[in-house]
C-alpha cells in the first residue's frame, strides 16, 4: 500500500435502534478523523440523514452505490438498501435485525474484495440477527467463516490484552471444548498477533486455569493438572514463552497481569469481567487470527440509552484508531519477513 493513501475504513451500522448510528456521527464529527482515514459507513443515505437530523448533527454523507465511488475526505455512505426504515430506539425488532446483517453482508464482501482495508463493526443485537439464513451467534464466527484463518476474540488496549480459549460456550460445556489442540491453536494466534498486529518480538502471555484455584492440585477438578498444565509445558518446550495456569480469582486484583503481553482466560467471562472492569469505555474487541483487519467497542448496543444522545464513543474511536495501526503493522512486519535484512520493527514496551 502507497504511504500517503488513505486508509478505506468500513463501517457496519448494527443495530438501528442501538446507540451505532450515535458513536459513528459522535466520532467523525471530529472532522481531525478524515486525516487519519476515508470511511465508509454501509447502511444508506436515508437512514444516515435521519440520524443526522435526530441527533442535531452538522456532518454531511457522501452517498454512494459502489465502493468505486468513494472519495478521499468524505464521510462516505454505501447505499445497501434504499427503502425508508422504521426506526424506534431501543426497541427490539427483528425486521430491525435484517438491516444489520445486510450492512455487515456487504461490509464483508467489500473487505474481501479488498474494496476496503479495514472493519470496524458497531454492535448488533445477537437476538435480532437470528434468522434461517443468518444463523451465527455474533460477529465473530461469522467473519471467521467469512475471512479465512483461526479467529479469536482478542479484547485488547495498549496496556491490557485478554484473549479467549472459549468465547460463546455455556459454562457447563467449556471443559469439554478445552483440548490440548484448542490451546496450542489459540495460544499460537495470540503469539503471532502480538507480533505481527502489535509489534511485540517477544511476546510474554499468561494462561488462566479452568477451575478454581486452577484445580488446586485435582481437588476442585482435574482439567488444569490432565490438560492446560502439560499442554502449556509442551508450548515453553518448543520455545514460546506462555505460562500458567494461573488462578484466576487473584491474578488481576494482584496486578501480575501487567508482568505480561497478553492473558489468555479459559471462558467468556473470566476475561471479560475483569477487562472491562479495568478497560470498560477505551477497550476494542479485536477478532485477531483472521487474514483481515476487524475491530468493534466493547460494548452492546445499549438500548436503555439509544437515541438518547448520551453513549460515549470513546470504545468505537479507540477501535477505528487500532484497527489503523494494526492493519500499518501487519503491512510493515510483512514488508519485514519478506526482507529479514531491513530494520525490524521496533518493540513497544
Amino acid at each position: 500500500m502507497e504511504k500517503d493513501k488513505k486508509i478505506k475504513l468500513g463501517i457496519s451500522i448494527g443495530d438501528l435502534n442501538g446507540i451505532g448510528s450515535e458513536i459513528i456521527i459522535k466520532t467523525f464529527e471530529d472532522n481531525r478523523m478524515l486525516e487519519f482515514c476515508t470511511p465508509v459507513i454501509f447502511a444508506s443515505i436515508k437512514t444516515m440523514s435521519f440520524f443526522k437530523k435526530h441527533f442535531k448533527s452538522n456532518l454531511n454523507f457522501h452517498g454512494i452505490n459502489h465502493t468505486d465511488q468513494i472519495i478521499d475526505g468524505k464521510i462516505n455512505v454505501l447505499n445497501v438498501w434504499k427503502e425508508n426504515v422504521n426506526i424506534n430506539f431501543g426497541e427490539e425488532d427483528l425486521k430491525i435485525g435484517t438491516y444489520s446483517v445486510k450492512s455487515l453482508e456487504a461490509a464483508t464482501q467489500a473487505l474481501i474484495n479488498e474494496a476496503i482495508d479495514v472493519l470496524v463493526t458497531a454492535p448488533i443485537h445477537k437476538h435480532n440477527i437470528q434468522s434461517d439464513d443468518f444463523k451465527f451467534p455474533g460477529h465473530t464466527n461469522y467473519l471467521a467463516e467469512k475471512l479465512g484463518g483461526k479467529s479469536l476474540m482478542f479484547m485488547v488496549t495498549d496496556a491490557l490484552k485478554v484473549g479467549l480459549l472459549t468465547d460463546h460456550v455455556p459454562v457447563k460445556d467449556v471443559p469439554s471444548h478445552i483440548t490440548s489442540e484448542l490451546i496450542n491453536e489459540k495460544t499460537n494466534t495470540v503469539y503471532q498477533s502480538l507480533k505481527q498486529d502489535f509489534r511485540i518480538s517477544k511476546p510474554r502471555i499468561a494462561v488462566l486455569g479452568i477451575n478454581p484455584h486452577a484445580g488446586d492440585n485435582g481437588v476442585i477438578g482435574e482439567e488444569d493438572d490432565q490438560v492446560l498444565r502439560p499442554t502449556l509445558q509442551d508450548i515453553r518446550d518448543k520455545g514460546k514463552m506462555v505460562y500458567g495456569p494461573y488462578s484466576a480469582d487473584s491474578f488481576f486484583g494482584s496486578g501480575n497481569y501487567k508482568n505480561f503481553d497478553a492473558i489468555i482466560a479459559s471462558y467468556h467471562d473470566q476475561g471479560l469481567i475483569p477487562f472491562k472492569t479495568i478497560a470498560f469505555g477505551h477497550g476494542v474487541n479485536y477478532t485477531a487470527g483472521l487474514q483481515k483487519v476487524r475491530t468493534s467497542p466493547d460494548h452492546g448496543t445499549a438500548f436503555e440509552i439509544a437515541g438518547k444522545g448520551e453513549a460515549d464513543n470513546g470504545s468505537f474511536k479507540a477501535a477505528v484508531f487500532m484497527a489503523i495501526e494494526i492493519f500499518k503493522n501487519r503491512n510493515e512486519y510483512g514488508e519485514y519477513s519478506k526482507n529479514p535484512l531491513k530494520k525490524a520493527p521496533k518493540k513497544k514496551q
